[in-house]
């Protein structure tokens, strides 16, 4: 077995000896490994938990560990985690609770970006993406396929169906419908230029002045942005600031906020 000498592996622990563990990591009893595992480093597993094969742990990620519930009393619960998965940085994944199912599960072939959190007694299919700071609550099913977005929370014993995708920043209160598209309304637009930014930037009033004029084109007056733009490169004295606002804007591919 490849075993780093500061990492700490108990004795009652299975580790395959095909696995990897690296730096620093820390194997406590009541925890079993599958082949071809690795362990990056930092890594903290604990029991009962069991493992598959080929799973890849990033720094600080926290598997196993006790669910984070008033209720729970030290309960044997367990976390079971299939094959092929991917667990990066500062991920949290809690084992179940007495009051649940008593176990919390994870499939195959899934992504689990960093800082995401599976709490108790959730079960997340096969090929499931958890994107960066994912938060599911306790008792959550997220079916195959589903993507939940990036800082999206939760709550608990709400279900992901199968094959959707739920958009970053979307709070999940309700089920999310097999294959559909769901996402928070994005009512998001620009309010003028950072004055007081650029005031204390040590712009100068003229610079200022010059940057202003051109959000009032590109903002305020009744000009699409193709419109507005060609308005301001018609003006002669318009500056280097706004230049960099005109190239800015038509390098976008994804269009600008307005």
């Amino acid at each position: 077995m490849n075993v780093h000498p500061t990492a700490i592996i108990d004795p009652a622990a299975k580790v395959h000896p095909s696995c990897k563990v690296g730096p620093y990591c820390v194997i406590g009893p009541d925890v079993e490994l599958g082949e071809g595992c690795h362990l990056v480093s930092h890594v903290a597993i604990e029991g009962p938990t069991k493992i598959g094969a080929d799973n890849g742990f990033f720094p600080f990620s926290s598997i196993g560990m006790a669910p984070q519930d008033l209720s729970y009393a030290g309960e044997p619960t367990r976390l079971e985690m299939g094959d092929h998965n991917e667990v990066r940085e500062f991920v949290t994944i809690n084992r179940g609770t007495a009051k649940g199912k008593g176990i919390t599960k994870v499939g195959n072939y899934s992504l689990i970006m960093a800082y995401s959190h599976i709490a108790h007694d959730c079960e997340i299919g096969d090929r499931v993406i958890l994107a960066n700071a994912a938060t599911l609550g306790g008792h959550v099913t997220v079916e195959e396929w589903a993507v939940v977005g990036a800082l999206c929370p939760v709550h608990q014993f709400v279900r992901i169906g199968a094959h959707s995708y739920v958009g970053g920043g979307t709070t999940i209160t309700r089920d999310v419908l097999p294959f559909s598209k769901t996402a928070a309304a994005r009512d998001t637009h620009a309010y003028g230029m950072n004055a007081v930014g650029l005031e204390r930037r040590g712009f100068t009033k003229e610079r200022i002045a010059k940057i202003h004029h051109a959000y009032k084109v590109l903002l305020a007056s009744r000009l699409n942005t193709s419109q507005a733009l060609e308005k301001l490169k018609a003006e002669s004295d318009r500056g280097e600031d706004v230049d960099m606002l005109i190239r800015f804007i038509e390098a976008s591919q994804r269009g600008v906020i307005k």
